[in-house]
């Protein structure tokens, strides 16, 4: 299996084949919307604006199962980070990424890259940059700002 193997719903429901990511350097991210680091959303809209035209694409995958930290509709998180953030890189539809119901894509992302604490996501904002292959590279903890991840994109692209 590979990244590109799934297919998941955007905030709107519906279905989006990670096929069609193929050959972009990818950033997967599982955000919250009332998390202390929310304000990352700026960061990485600038990493998406800076990187975009050169085949980078960053996958937003709300997740509220740490703090109940992403209240609200899909449409509502969505409309908050287009408003709040402006951000403009695809959004997904809300997920769980650790336990009996967590989304394939994160079981295989926290399979090819355990971090340092073990598979399990810790918290909000945890990264996972993946190459053109689709192979994972790296995964980054919640408290990694977007802008100390450009070296490693750039590397990439």
């Amino acid at each position: 299996m590979s990244i590109y193997d799934y297919t998941v719903k955007d905030y709107q429901g519906r279905d989006v084949s990670l096929a069609k990511y193929q050959g972009k350097v990818l950033l997967v991210v599982n955000t919250a919307t009332g998390c202390g680091f929310t304000p990352q959303y700026e960061g990485l809209e600038k990493l998406y604006q800076t990187y975009r035209q050169q085949g980078f694409e960053i996958l937003d995958f709300p997740c509220n199962q740490f703090g109940h930290q992403a209240p609200g509709t899909d449409n509502e998180i969505h409309d908050f980070c287009t408003f709040k953030y402006a951000t403009t890189f695809p959004q997904f539809a809300k997920i769980d990424v650790n336990g009996d119901k967590a989304s394939p894509v994160y079981q295989f992302l926290k399979d090819e890259k355990t971090g340092l604490l073990g598979g399990a996501i810790k918290w909000n904002f945890t990264k996972f940059l993946l190459d053109r292959s689709g192979q994972v590279v790296k995964r980054f903890a919640p408290t990694v700002e977007p802008q100390r991840i450009a070296g490693d994109i750039e590397k990439l692209l």
